[in-house]
């Protein structure tokens, strides 16, 4: 982001901020929009939210000044724009059908919504900035390949670990480290079976201001393996085993923790993602290696220990507050800080958190019927493994005992679903039964139904 201030002040001096078009007021949507409010050269003009009372009072909350009106249609909105007031919509499609958009920012969380989203903004000729991870751990790829199609760019947001985390990655890999471990921290304790409806967590969401969903998708480790399966996606690292370690470790020792078996540490192999547990959150880091015998003496002159193994560290991820840049980034530099390769390197895949019975319906990501783990793409295919993306408002057909993976043959899936038709889509791509022409059709057809 080096000199992003200098090019977002001179956007300013020139009356031509970037514009920004908000999917999802929730809690990171307000800090969103609070943040903007304080920065040069960028602007949220129209803010969606399924709640319309929720996208209005985004701006007063975050103190982002100007007359905001609702507009039902993509053509009120642009004219509005044009008048110099902020719009509000309950409708997302607003948002994405306006010409007065440079950057889609797509904050809801919710699959389903965010795969429609990226589709119908790429196809009018917006930017995509993706602060969804859930719907990028599911479709992102071919999502991706459809941006690139239209001329437009797809981009993980910055701030989240993800995103803080591919950052490492690029440095080290830039020059010419081996990298061993990519990783962040847990801050919550982990209890794989917490629910949102559980007392405790019920109160300590409240104290927080939390929607108790959201508290619980950290609470059981859901949001760390999706988390880091967008770092798996996006880098070609692996899970070394499923679930990953998440052992309790500290930021001095993570050398030492995330080092191969046979120099005294927990892994298997090189080249995984991974998670800690104490004294590490809210950073990030990278466990890395060298070969090469002088640089393993600087890098001892450089205080970072003897070796064999080195700990990059973030300490810091700033989740929300850092997205302007990537939307800055893809609109003036034409420039993506963050996207999957054209594949899925690994799946998070759903666990019954209690026994299931048949007819029972799966609540959804952070609720009280599954938690998720990772494991490598090519591993959850073989056990035919419903992906956490697709699991809301499944049936189940039969019954699944408690801690046991959730099948696809396990439950009847919720549709219509974008993301589910998309998905089946980006599984036939990737194994190779459609070609390209096939697969532009196919997408087209399907955003033409949006």
């Amino acid at each position: 982001m080096i000199g992003m201030n200098e090019e977002l002040a001179a956007r300013h001096a020139a009356g031509h901020p970037v514009r920004i078009g908000l999917i999802g007021a929730g809690q990171m949507g307000v800090d969103i929009v609070a943040q903007v409010a304080m920065m040069k050269g960028i602007d949220i003009v129209v803010v969606a939210d399924i709640d319309k009372t929720r996208a209005s009072a985004a701006y007063a909350t975050g103190l982002l000044q100007g007359e905001a009106v609702e507009s039902r249609c993509a053509k009120d909105a642009d004219e509005a724009v044009a008048d110099g007031k902020r719009v509000f919509t309950d409708d997302f499609r607003v948002v994405t059908g306006m010409k007065r958009v440079d950057v889609m920012l797509e904050a809801t969380g919710v699959p389903d919504v965010g795969a429609k989203a990226a589709l119908l903004a790429a196809h009018n000729g917006q930017q995509l900035a993706m602060m969804n991870v859930e719907t990028d751990i599911t479709v992102g790829p071919l999502l991706h390949w459809y941006a690139r199609k239209k001329g437009v760019l797809y981009a993980l947001a910055a701030g989240d670990e993800p995103a803080a985390c591919k950052e490492l990655y690029d440095f080290a890999e830039a020059l010419g480290f081996t990298i061993v471990a990519a990783g962040k921290g847990k801050n919550n304790p982990l209890d794989r079976h917490a629910k949102p409806t559980d007392e405790t967590w019920a109160k300590e969401a409240a104290r927080r201001g939390l929607n108790p969903n959201m508290l619980i998708e950290f609470v059981d480790g859901s949001k760390t393996m999706i988390e880091m399966a967008a770092v798996s996606n996006a880098t070609g690292l692996k899970p070394d085993v499923r679930g990953m370690h998440g052992p309790k470790t500290s930021r001095d020792k993570l050398h030492e923790t995330f080092a191969l078996k046979e120099h005294g540490g927990i892994l298997n192999h090189a080249g995984v993602v991974e998670y800690g547990i104490g004294g590490i959150h809210p950073g990030v880091f990278l466990v890395v290696t060298t070969s090469h015998p002088r640089l393993r003496q600087a890098l001892v002159y450089r205080d970072m220990g003897n070796g064999p193994y080195y700990t990059l560290f973030r300490p810091y991820h700033l989740c929300s507050i850092e997205v302007p840049l990537t939307c800055a980034m893809l609109a003036i530099r034409k420039k993506s800080n963050m996207f999957p390769l054209n594949r899925l390197v690994s799946e998070v895949f759903a666990v019954a958190k209690q026994d299931l019975r048949p007819g029972d319906r799966l609540d959804g990501i952070g609720g009280g019927s599954f938690y998720s783990l990772i494991d490598t793409y090519e591993a959850a295919v073989a056990e035919n493994l419903l992906p956490v993306g697709l699991a809301k408002g499944a049936i189940l057909n039969q019954a699944v005992a408690q801690d046991q993976p959730i099948r696809y043959d396990d439950v009847r899936l919720r549709e219509p679903s974008t993301v589910l038709t998309l998905r089946r889509l980006q599984s036939a791509w990737m194994a190779g039964e459609v070609d390209e022409r096939q697969l532009l059709e196919s997408i087209e057809a399907i955003e033409s139904e949006l």
